[in-house]
Parts: structure tokens; C-alpha cells; sequence
């Protein structure tokens, strides 16, 4: 059951013998590592873990100790779900309860009160958790529109859940002061970007007022498939490339190199250019200065068959965290 097997919790310990003051020796020498009351981990494996990973097992060792009717929620429960984040604290978990009022925050632990049907909670490695419609939800009310995005887009993505679904999720609760600001998330989600940096391109395009692209398109010539691209601008004949640092790292197929992958690349690119396409790229460090990804694309516009002309268009609304 997920990371279970790995908490070493107190009733346990004292059950065969071993006494409060060895539990406190054990983590005073750094062989334990407390995670929550009367619960701890082999520091060893806790320092192998990522930071989902570790938050994983917190959440799991507060859930255990909650009340029967708390359950996992907001981003504890995307990560349960195994959705992306970016840049969202993983300090506290975050628990629900169908209640008016007695919601309770601490530096590691935020237990929300809210209204909660048992329709929008489901089991993950036997703990009681919202469900990706309702935990989608909760996030795009709370995170700012570029990680609301992120989590929403990689929910879409990665799991069962629909645009419909999320939608009825969210209309259940019109009147909460963030409503509007889920559903301008909302309208932005799609389950065709597959990674965290293309969802942060998107919420780059719509800040920008950027003309939406068509994502993961496959590109034919008169030799056949060229490839599949990130983002589409058709009108303007123009790809949009993210270049993660990933597919020249650890996912390089069995045989090859990095430098493989780039040369493959160089050569794919040649074809597009070749077919009429211009195209754009950027990294993960560009994404930090919108204005010049901006640049570089309506550069490429400028150079399509068709002279780009940006519409005019009304400032996006700023998203505070309330």
C-alpha cells in the first residue's frame, strides 16, 4: 500500500517491547525521523524520497491519525493521485471535512472545512481521498492560473478525469469568493499538453495575448512524418517547440546519445523549415521572461506567408491567491 509498509509508528513500536525513551534515542542519533505524531521513518529512506515522495508519506501518516470522516485533499490529494505540481508547498498536508466550520491551520498540517459529499471522495492505497474531479477543483480556486493550469491540465492528462466532470465539480459550488477565478482556469485546461513546461507555455501564450496554438500535431512532407510538434500556429506557419531538458537527459533511448538526440533534432527542424513551417523554441529557463518567449515566436510569425498582426485585446485579469 504505497509507501505504508515504511512509517514506523509508536502503538506498534511499544506493542513489542520497545519503550518511549529508545523511540526518542532512535531519532536524537538521526536512525528515525519523525514525520508526525507517534510516527516515524528510517532516515535513510526518508532521504532517498523526492519531495513527493516524502510528502506522500506524511500524508499518509496525518491521514491515519485523523478522524474517520477527514480526507485527503487539494494538493495532498493530487499528489495521492500522482498529478503534476509547480511551484505549490508541500509543507503542510491538506485534509477536508463536511462541515460548516472548525477548519485549522498549522505550519504542517490544514484541515479544510467545507461542504463534501461522499460522490467527490475515493480511495487511494486505502486512504480516503477527494476525487480528481473535486481535488482539480479545490486547486483551481486556491493556486494561482499558472499552477491551477499545470495540476489541471496534467489531471486531463494523466487520469479518467473529463472537462465535464471537472466542470459539474466546480458549478457545485458557485458562490465560493474564487469561483470565477476556477473557471478562468478552467477554460484554459487541455489534455493534450503533456508536461508541466508546456502548461506553463500555455499560461505564457494567454498572458502574452499570444494567438492559441494547436497542441501535439503531427507534421507531414512529401516524405512522410516529420514528427509530432509541441504547439501549432497553422495561420501563421509556425511551430512552437518547448525543449525540456529531459529528452536530452535520462530519456534518451537505450543506445544513443544526447548528442544523437540533438543531431536528430537538428535534422527534423531542417525538415520543417524545408516544408514552409517556421519555427520557435525555448526552455525551461526562458519561460521565467515571458516578453522575450513572446518575441521569439511573433518573429516567426513575421517570417510566415502571413504578416502577423497582434489582435487587440483586453489585459488578462490578475490571479491572487485569496
Amino acid at each position: 500500500m504505497g509507501e505504508q509498509t515504511h512509517i514506523i509508528r509508536r502503538p506498534d513500536q511499544l506493542s513489542i517491547g520497545r519503550t518511549d525513551a529508545e523511540i526518542r534515542q532512535a531519532c536524537a542519533s538521526g536512525t528515525w525521523a519523525r514525520i508526525h505524531r507517534g510516527a516515524y521513518v528510517d532516515s535513510g529512506h526518508l532521504s532517498r524520497l523526492d519531495a513527493y515522495g516524502r510528502h506522500r508519506l506524511r500524508t499518509e501518516a496525518v491521514a491515519c491519525a485523523a478522524s474517520s470522516g477527514a480526507a485527503v485533499s487539494h494538493i495532498s490529494a493530487a499528489v495521492l493521485h500522482g498529478f503534476e505540481l509547480w511551484n505549490t508547498p508541500l509543507r503542510a498536508v491538506h485534509l477536508s471535512r463536511n462541515r460548516r466550520g472548525g477548519g485549522r491551520k498549522s505550519a504542517r498540517r490544514h484541515v479544510h472545512s467545507t461542504s463534501l459529499t461522499d460522490n467527490e471522495i475515493t480511495e487511494v492505497d486505502g486512504l480516503r481521498v477527494t476525487t480528481p474531479a473535486r481535488t482539480v477543483a479545490d486547486l483551481a480556486r486556491v493556486l494561482p492560473f499558472e499552477q491551477a493550469l499545470v495540476v489541471g491540465n496534467s489531471a486531463l492528462h494523466r487520469s479518467s478525469l473529463t472537462t465535464e466532470a471537472l466542470t459539474d465539480s466546480i458549478a457545485l459550488s458557485p458562490n465560493h469568493p474564487r469561483h470565477r477565478h476556477a473557471l478562468h482556469a478552467l477554460a484554459a485546461m487541455d489534455s493534450r499538453l503533456e508536461s508541466v513546461g508546456e502548461s506553463r507555455s500555455l499560461a505564457l501564450f494567454i498572458r502574452e495575448h499570444l494567438p492559441l496554438p494547436e497542441p501535439q500535431v503531427k507534421i507531414h512532407d512529401a516524405r512522410g512524418l516529420v514528427g509530432r510538434v509541441d504547439f501549432l500556429w497553422r495561420e501563421q506557419r509556425t511551430v512552437g517547440e518547448f525543449d525540456g531538458r529531459i529528452k536530452y537527459g535520462r530519456l534518451v533511448p537505450a543506445g544513443r546519445s544526447a548528442e544523437d538526440v540533438l543531431w536528430n533534432e537538428k535534422l527534423r527542424e531542417d525538415r520543417l523549415r524545408d516544408a514552409g513551417w517556421q519555427v520557435a523554441r525555448w526552455t525551461w529557463s526562458d519561460l521565467s521572461t515571458p516578453s522575450a518567449v513572446a518575441g521569439r515566436i511573433t518573429a516567426a510569425f513575421s517570417r510566415g506567408p502571413v504578416r502577423y498582426q497582434p489582435a487587440p485585446t483586453a489585459p488578462v485579469p490578475e490571479c491572487r491567491v485569496g
